[in-house]
């Protein structure tokens, strides 16, 4: 799944300025940490919709995405 995310969907993501991260996969439960425009992004909702979407159908596998919003860590050190 990591490197679904990583290498299949972030790419698309990363064209609209934003950064996807995988956290971690449990008890069906998709766990996504979104980075870049993606903190400030009002249809989140939407792209993790696409997510869960994209993986059924390329994967096979029913997903909730949880999505986890981050700001750039030299953002933090401010």
């Amino acid at each position: 799944m990591k490197d679904y995310i990583e290498k299949t969907l972030a790419p698309r993501i990363q064209g609209d300025g934003g950064w996807v991260e995988f956290v971690a996969l449990e008890s069906g439960t998709l766990t996504l940490r979104f980075r870049g425009k993606c903190t400030k992004c009002l249809i989140l909702d939407r792209c993790c919709r696409w997510i869960k979407q994209k993986v059924a159908e390329d994967l096979g596998e029913a997903v909730t995405v949880m999505p986890q919003r981050s700001r750039p860590f030299f953002w933090d050190n401010n």
